[in-house]
């Protein structure tokens, strides 16, 4: 079952002018490039998270120990 959703998103007027600047460059509506962004996002593999995670708490590690 697919059920789709729509909502209002506030951006700074910076922000809207790189999407409105970006989706004019790519020909796609504003819209479309944003929803585009949020699926790409979230159907980034959590392998990506997991990875940088790792390397952060291995950078961090003695200092997490001394704080614990």
């Amino acid at each position: 079952m697919s059920v789709a959703m729509a909502f209002a998103i506030q951006l700074s007027d910076e922000q809207t002018r790189a999407l409105a600047e970006t989706a004019r460059r790519l020909n796609v509506p504003q819209e479309e490039l944003a929803a585009a962004a949020i699926r790409d996002l979230l159907n980034r593999p959590s392998a990506d998270f997991e990875t940088i995670a790792a390397r952060v708490l291995s950078k961090n590690g003695e200092l997490y120990r001394r704080l614990a």
